[in-house]
């Protein structure tokens, strides 16, 4: 079993879950089984994160590309992501985990929309940890919705633009007032973030594994935060910067 340091864990991972059609493919089955054997593993790691005391863990669930896919495909996600929510609400509620979503949710078919709703509602007083469905996201159009509400609030007297830094961006986004990942995973050998959090990854360090999404195990996870571990996260100081700030 991979061992980590319970003491040095990322505050936040994001995870971009790639390889269910492959899998599926490999398998001989259609794409949706394979859909659905990848719910089996955000179940596995939901449960780690929470076990380990990872505090933020957000899900690249469904991409504002992913509404390009063939119909019958994108209508048989929806009804699996009802699935999984119905299904995990009560341990949610136990492991005392709270639901947030990031996109455009008010595209989601009106039933997905309504569990989702009822789902954050009911564990919206957790506190133990934060799982965070990116769903009908686009990093791209979630920066461009930024701009466009910093321009009416300047528009409007309500924000100074000579007063425009980093932080205040960040609480135009979605994310506003979570932490940036620490560390982004993804899966199927692909090497590329996908217009997923494009502000956010900043200085998050990245870890791609070859591993298939739905054969993405407990140990997978610990793996890669081992992996972290072992990483000097500098923000561009030098190693000899980065000790004497610590020090202090």
């Amino acid at each position: 079993m991979v061992k980590v340091d319970v003491n040095n864990l990322p505050r936040h991972i994001a995870i971009i879950m790639d390889g269910n059609g492959r899998w599926a493919q490999q398998h001989a089955i259609g794409r949706i089984r394979g859909h659905k054997k990848g719910a089996q593993a955000v179940r596995t790691v939901v449960r780690t994160c929470r076990e380990i005391g990872v505090k933020y863990l957000t899900l690249f669930a469904f991409s504002v590309e992913n509404w390009e896919r063939p119909d019958k495909e994108v209508q048989a996600l929806m009804v699996l992501l009802e699935e999984y929510l119905t299904r995990e609400i009560e341990e949610l509620q136990q492991q005392g985990i709270r639901l947030t979503t990031i996109g455009e949710t008010d595209r989601l078919n009106a039933s997905v929309k309504k569990k989702l709703c009822e789902a954050m509602e009911i564990t919206s007083k957790n506190d133990q940890m934060v799982l965070n469905l990116a769903l009908s996201y686009g990093s791209k159009d979630e920066i461009i919705g930024a701009v466009k509400k910093i321009v009416t609030d300047c528009k409007a007297g309500n924000l100074n633009v000579d007063q425009l830094d980093k932080e205040t961006f960040g609480r135009y986004l979605y994310t506003a007032g979570m932490p940036d990942p620490d560390l982004l995973i993804r899966t199927s050998g692909e090497y590329r973030i996908s217009n997923f959090l494009l502000w956010q990854l900043a200085y998050t360090e990245l870890y791609f594994t070859n591993v298939l999404w739905p054969d993405f195990t407990r140990d997978d996870l610990l793996k890669a935060i081992a992996g972290y571990q072992k990483r000097e996260r500098r923000f561009g100081l030098t190693s000899e910067q980065l000790k004497e700030k610590t020090s202090l």
